[in-house]
């Protein structure tokens, strides 16, 4: 499945759940995830979204440790049958 399928799918079932899923841009800080992840009851997490099977470029996999290092949750979404898990989880933090 394409990232872009896989991502679409992400940001519309965010909106259902009554969130949002913004695209995440950083200039100047390369290697950040792709979306940031806002759900209800003030639930935020980083979403790196990638092709089925693609793995996170190695400055990708030094964001997601700065972030988590700082107490935010971040995950790599590579197929769209992980996203209500990954939503369950969000939330119940």
């Amino acid at each position: 499945m394409r990232e872009k399928t896989i991502e679409a799918k992400l940001v519309q079932t965010v909106r259902s759940m009554g969130g949002l899923a913004p695209k995440f841009t950083s200039p100047g800080l390369d290697g950040m995830p792709d979306r940031i992840v806002l759900l209800p009851l003030g639930r935020l997490a980083f979403v790196e979204v990638k092709a089925h099977g693609k793995q996170p470029r190695p400055l990708q996999v030094k964001r997601k440790r700065q972030l988590e290092a700082l107490g935010f949750s971040v995950y790599c979404l590579d197929d769209a049958a992980q996203i209500g898990g990954m939503l369950d989880e969000i939330q119940s933090v």
